[in-house]
């Protein structure tokens, strides 16, 4: 066993400092690896999707989330109803959650009753079709949700653009 009182100072300065920069140096490649999901990003890509459904003639809000579940980005387009700011967050909330589009788990409750409860899961859950989660070089960063057009296939295609821009790994075409 080694007596450290006997260790050398000039031992010790390069040992510590050889595991500050190797730790560094790790922790900055995982960074580089791994695509953030800024807040600027984020708001290009709800802009992007608000943009989409202005031209499909519908008024909505978005809103992306991130692996929180906590607001990174929300727009509300200009004449979309004071709902859409909820819905669009709930949805978002809830396919960042759990992992998978909303209407997926829509449809799984119409197919499944027993499992209704699911949708009481807390007071942010939405399961209605419009939100997608957001994955970003095979990790999930977060959700985006899109409310107010009518009918949920006009919320996803609205979507769809935001992930794009995001250029998420899965599109959901």
């Amino acid at each position: 066993m080694m007596n450290v009182t006997k260790i050398r100072p000039a031992t010790l300065f390069l040992v510590t400092l050889f595991l500050i920069l190797f730790t560094s140096t790790a922790s900055a490649k995982e960074q580089a690896d791994q695509k953030a999901l800024t807040m600027e990003l984020a708001a290009k890509a709800a802009l992007a999707a608000v943009k989409q459904c202005e031209q499909d003639g519908f008024k909505v809000s978005v809103a992306i989330v991130d692996s929180a579940g906590l607001i990174k980005a929300q727009l509300r387009a200009d004449g979309a109803g004071p709902h859409t700011l909820d819905s669009s967050r709930r949805k978002a909330y809830t396919a960042n959650s759990l992992r998978g589009p909303t209407q997926q788990y829509a449809e799984l409750l119409v197919k499944s009753p027993d499992l209704h409860s699911l949708a009481h899961i807390n007071d942010s859950i939405l399961l209605l079709g419009g939100g997608f989660p957001i994955k970003l070089n095979g990790d999930f960063v977060g959700g985006i949700g899109v409310g107010g057009a009518p009918g949920i296939k006009f919320d996803e295609v609205c979507a769809r653009e935001a992930l794009k821009i995001l250029q998420a790994d899965d599109l959901f075409e």
